[in-house]
Formats: structure tokens, C-alpha cells, sequence
């Protein structure tokens, strides 16, 4: 049995993986979260209290990070502020949470020697044009087109350098986009989902045309555990499970599984700065570590997500009108 400390584990992505760690290992998780509006601790209900532990701290709080860190043997670094157009609106706590924050943890990782896993995302590439056959690898360069993927990818090479010069034992992992349950439903999967709930026509941003590489968020887990065991010291894998969809594909797919029309939404004005293509080259993962996807039909995650939050709207619920509203300030 380890001890893993999880950071940002009450957020979407992080509370994914804090189940996924419970339901298929015997460690024991200590989830430290700041709970800003991302963070929602009815993600983390249900967890056996013999091998959970919450927390609520800032990763910024050295004193709290190097106790935490010292009682742990794997940090898994999941916080960050990661939504991109909060980014263009006020750019500081992306530096604050994403640099300083990575910062605050891998010093005190060296400090203990632990184990040390950095999440981060594939927008650190930059965007891909439509019709480009390349998609990102762990060589491509970094190109970050926001606030939001520049402190990422300054996080990621803080990480690379605390390897090289302190002998830092870290991994970092690059993911494409993830869908699945525990999202707020200010993104683009969960909102189309909810509204068609509500009886709300989805919204398209712009054409429609922005292509992403979705991934289950499960699928994620499994690839991060996988890193966790197997993966070599000062080595970067991409996550992705070849779900490349443009946003108009992924509307009338969930239209189409919820029994409306495919063409039963309104188009938008598009989001600032909107990146036109991600797109993940997997094969190291793959073939180094044997990782495979378990949701590689998009078709069969989007069922499942749907199901999800059909069952689950007392989790939804509280976030829905306020986001509606922000969004309707927006034009979209």
C-alpha cells in the first residue's frame, strides 16, 4: 500500500482519479484541495474513511505542503487553475496556482525525496491546423497560446528542471481533453448535456469546426496509475485515446443520444482565442508502459457521461443557473 497525496482531488479530473485510485489499488489518498469554485467535496462522497483523508489548504502554503508531502509516498499534482477563457479575464491566480503553487510542491518533494507526478495538458503545444495529418508527441514544441497554457507549460519545465538539477523524482503526463462525471457544467460536454436536461437547445461556438481530443476521464486515471508504476524518472507520456471530434460532431452526438434532432441547437459567438485542433500521439504510452484506453468508442463514453448526469443532477444543480447566466453575459 502507498500514500498518495492528490492535489486539486476535488476538482473534475483529480476526483476521477481519487475513485479510480479507491475502487482498483488499496492505497490510501490524502486529497489536498483550496476548493476555490472548482472543487466540490460531493465529488469525493462514498470514499471508504479507512483509506481517505481531505484536506482543505492552498498548494502556495509551504509550511502545510511540506508536512503533507513528508507524510506521503507519491505526490500526485493535479491543482491548477485550468479554464481558459477565466484566463483572459484575470491571468493572476493562473500564476499563482500553476507556477508558484508547482513550485511550492516539487521543492518540497526534492526536500523529502518522494515520488513526484506533474498532470499536465496537451494546449501547452499550442493549437494544430484542421487539416494537418501530424498530431502532438513528446517532441513537439511548446507553442502555449494563453495565459492559461503558458503557466502550464512554465509549470512542466519547472518540473524538468528540478529533475536535471536536483535529481527531482518526477514524471510529468500531457492529456487532451477529458470528459466524464464530476465536470462543472461550464464545459463544453457537460453543458450541452444539462441543457438538453433543462429543455435548453445546445450552444456551438462559432462554426462549429474546433476539433478536440476527447478521453475519458477514467481513462486518464488508469494512464496517470500507469506512469505512477511503471513510468521512468524525468520522462514525459501523452495521454490521449484517438477521440479527435470537432464540436459540431460531439453537439449532434449527444442530441442524437438523448432523443433529439441532431440539428436542435443554435450556434454562438465563438470563444476568444479559441484553439482550432488538439490531437495526441499516444504511441509511447502504449508501447512502453502497455496502457490502453478503456473507452476508445467516443459513441460509448458519451452514453455513459449522459447516464451519469442524468443520475446524478443533485451534484449538477447548484452550478447550472449561475453558469447560464455568466455565459448569456458573454453572448453565448
Amino acid at each position: 500500500m502507498q500514500r498518495l497525496l492528490v492535489t486539486g482531488g476535488a476538482g473534475f479530473i483529480g476526483s476521477n482519479f481519487v475513485h479510480y485510485v479507491m475502487s482498483t489499488t488499496d492505497n490510501f489518498v490524502t486529497v489536498l484541495d483550496k476548493m476555490t469554485y472548482a472543487g466540490n467535496l460531493e465529488s469525493l462522497k462514498h470514499l471508504p474513511a479507512d483509506r481517505f483523508r481531505f484536506v482543505k489548504g492552498d498548494i502556495c502554503d509551504q509550511p502545510l505542503v511540506d508536512e503533507l508531502v513528508a507524510a506521503h509516498d507519491v505526490v500526485v499534482h493535479y491543482a491548477a487553475e485550468s479554464h481558459n477563457d477565466n484566463s483572459l479575464q484575470d491571468p493572476r491566480p493562473f500564476l499563482d496556482t500553476n507556477i508558484i503553487g508547482t513550485y511550492t510542491l516539487i521543492e518540497a518533494a526534492r526536500k523529502h525525496n518522494k515520488r513526484f507526478h506533474h498532470i499536465s495538458t496537451d494546449e501547452v503545444y499550442g493549437d494544430l491546423e484542421l487539416d494537418d495529418p501530424e498530431r502532438f508527441t513528446e517532441n513537439t514544441p511548446y507553442n502555449p497560446s494563453s495565459p492559461y497554457s503558458s503557466t502550464k507549460a512554465g509549470s512542466d519545465l519547472l518540473v524538468r528542471a528540478w529533475v536535471r538539477s536536483f535529481g527531482l523524482q518526477a514524471t510529468i503526463s500531457n492529456c487532451s481533453n477529458n470528459y466524464g462525471p464530476y465536470q462543472h457544467v461550464e464545459k463544453f460536454i457537460p453543458r450541452q448535456i444539462t441543457n438538453v436536461i433543462d429543455g435548453i437547445r445546445p450552444k456551438l461556438y462559432g462554426k462549429g469546426e474546433n476539433v478536440r481530443d476527447w478521453i475519458h476521464a477514467n481513462d486518464h486515471s488508469s494512464a496517470v496509475l500507469a506512469i505512477i508504476d511503471k513510468g521512468l524518472i524525468g520522462e514525459t507520456y501523452l495521454i490521449g485515446a484517438d477521440g479527435e471530434k470537432n464540436n459540431k460532431d460531439v453537439v449532434e452526438l449527444i442530441l442524437q443520444h438523448m432523443g433529439q434532432p441532431r440539428d436542435a441547437y443554435d450556434h454562438v459567438i465563438d470563444r476568444p482565442g479559441h484553439d482550432l485542433r488538439y490531437a495526441i500521439d499516444s504511441t509511447k504510452l502504449r508501447n512502453e508502459l502497455g496502457w490502453q484506453p478503456q473507452f476508445s468508442n467516443f459513441d460509448a463514453g458519451i452514453e455513459d457521461t449522459i447516464d451519469w448526469y442524468r443520475a446524478n443532477e443533485d451534484w449538477w444543480r447548484p452550478q447550472k443557473a449561475a453558469t447560464e447566466a455568466k455565459y448569456k453575459e458573454q453572448g453565448q
